[in-house]
C-alpha cells in the first residue's frame, strides 16, 4: 500500500516504478520515478538526504545511475519503496511529487549504441512468405543465430516526438526514383537498456544478463519498407530504418518484473554453447498497438524466440564492448495470429489486404496518422504492471 493518492491499484504503483527524466516549470531536466499519477522528484529527494545514489540521481540523465550496477538499483528502489509507503515519510516526501500532467517527459537516457534483433519466428516467416513467396519462410541462419542489425543512436526519440516521413530512393517499374516513403510502417518492439558496461575484448555470458541490464523500454522502430527492400541487400538495414526509433519516456526497471518471467519457447536445433540460458526464459509481456486511437493488434512477447539473454551473449560474443545507455531491441514482436503481429507489413499482408482503421482505408501510415503501443505485465500478488506507452504521430515530408 502506498500512501501516494491514486496510486493503490494502479498499474504504475509501488510495484512498478518506472525511472525518468522531466522537466517542470522552467527548471532544468530532472530525475524521477512514477508513482500513478506523479512523479517522485529523486533529484530533490537525493539533495534532502532521504536517498543516497553518490549524486547520481541529481544528473540530467539516467546514465550515472546506471552505471552504478545493480546493488545499488536494488537500494534506491528498496529505498523509494519505503519513502512511498511508510506514512512516516510523508510529510518529507509529499512536496517533492509532481503532477504527472504537468511535467514535460525527456528522453530518459542519453544512448551509447543501438542494436535491433529480429527475434521472433512468426514475424521472420511472415515477412519471408511476403517477400519470397514460394522459398522456406526462415533463411538457413535463423535458428542458429539471433539475427540483428545496428541502427543510428542520434536518432532515438523519446515518445511523443513527431515522425518525419523519410524521404529515399526506392525502386518502381520504370526503375529507382528518390522521394518520400509510401509505405512507411511500425515495429512494435521491446528495448532493453544497458547499464554496467563491459572491456573491449570480453564476452557477457547469458548468465550474467541482469548484472548488465537495468531495465526495459517499449520500443517503436518505424520502417520504411520501400527504402528498406531497395537498399537491404546485401548489407541490410539502413535509411530504410535509421530516420526515427521511438521510447518509452519510463524506463521500468527488471525488478519490477520479477513476476513476468516465463519459459521461452523451445528452440529446436540446439543452439551453440555460448547461447545457452539456464534457465531459458522470456517475458510475459502483452503488447497493444492502437492505430489511430483504434487497438489493430496485441503482439505477445512470450512467444519471442530468441531471449533478452541470449541476444545480449550474441551481441557480445565478438568482443564488442558494452557501454552504459546500450539500448538493443528484440525485434518486431508477432504471435501465431493475424491479430497479433507487431507491423502493418504483416497485418496488411504486404499492402494486399488493406484493413479499415476509424473508417478509412489504410494499408500503410499516413501523414497525420497516430500510432502508440502500450504493454503490460504480471506483477506481484495478482498485480499488474504497465510499460511507459510509446507514441509518435506522421509529419509530412520536408
Amino acid at each position: 500500500m502506498t500512501w501516494v493518492t491514486g496510486a493503490d491499484g494502479s498499474a504504475y504503483g509501488v510495484r512498478n516504478l518506472p525511472y525518468g527524466v522531466f522537466r517542470w516549470g522552467g527548471d532544468d531536466p530532472r530525475i524521477g520515478v512514477r508513482i500513478g499519477d506523479f512523479v517522485l522528484d529523486l533529484a530533490g529527494a537525493e539533495a534532502a538526504g532521504l536517498v543516497l545514489a553518490a549524486g547520481a540521481l541529481g544528473r540530467t540523465t539516467l546514465n550515472a545511475f546506471l552505471a552504478l550496477g545493480r546493488p545499488q538499483w536494488t537500494a534506491v528502489r528498496q529505498r523509494v519503496t519505503e519513502l512511498l509507503t511508510d506514512e512516516a515519510h510523508r510529510s518529507a516526501v509529499e512536496p517533492l511529487l509532481v503532477p504527472l500532467a504537468e511535467a514535460e517527459l525527456l528522453l530518459p537516457f542519453e544512448v551509447a549504441d543501438y542494436v535491433d534483433f529480429y527475434s521472433s519466428e512468426q514475424h521472420a516467416g511472415n515477412v519471408g512468405q511476403i517477400f519470397r513467396p514460394g522459398q522456406p519462410p526462415l533463411l538457413p541462419n535463423w535458428k542458429h543465430l539471433p539475427i540483428g542489425y545496428h541502427g543510428r543512436a542520434g536518432t532515438v526519440v523519446v515518445s511523443g516526438t513527431p515522425i518525419v516521413r523519410p524521404t529515399g530512393q526506392r525502386a518502381t517499374p520504370q526503375g529507382p526514383v528518390c522521394g518520400p516513403s509510401v509505405r512507411l510502417d511500425i515495429e512494435a518492439e521491446v528495448g532493453f537498456v544497458v547499464g554496467v558496461p563491459s572491456a573491449l575484448g570480453d564476452r557477457v555470458a547469458a548468465a550474467d544478463f541482469a548484472d548488465h541490464v537495468f531495465g526495459v523500454v517499449l520500443v517503436n522502430d518505424w520502417s520504411a519498407r520501400d527504402i528498406q527492400a531497395w537498399e537491404y541487400q546485401p548489407l541490410g538495414p539502413f535509411l530504410g530504418k535509421s530516420f526515427a526509433t521511438s521510447v518509452s519516456a519510463w524506463v521500468t526497471p527488471l525488478d519490477a518484473l520479477a513476476d513476468a518471467f516465463v519459459p521461452a519457447p523451445a528452440q529446436d536445433p540446439p543452439v551453440a554453447e555460448y547461447l545457452r540460458d539456464v534457465p531459458h526464459l522470456g517475458l510475459d509481456l502483452r503488447l497493444a498497438v492502437e492505430w489511430n486511437g483504434e487497438k489493430v493488434s496485441e503482439p505477445p512477447f512470450a512467444t519471442m524466440y530468441w531471449t533478452p539473454a541470449q541476444q545480449l551473449a550474441h551481441l557480445t560474443v565478438n568482443g564488442a564492448s558494452l557501454r552504459t545507455g546500450d539500448l538493443y531491441a528484440s525485434g518486431t514482436v508477432s504471435g501465431p495470429e493475424r491479430g497479433q503481429v507487431g507491423s502493418f507489413l504483416e497485418l496488411t499482408w504486404g499492402g494486399a489486404e488493406p484493413v479499415k482503421v476509424g473508417g478509412e482505408t489504410r494499408t500503410f501510415l499516413e501523414d497525420g496518422d497516430t500510432v502508440t503501443l502500450t504493454a503490460t505485465a504480471p506483477g506481484p500478488d495478482g498485480t499488474t504492471v504497465a510499460l511507459g506507452e510509446v507514441t509518435g504521430t506522421i509529419r509530412p515530408a520536408r
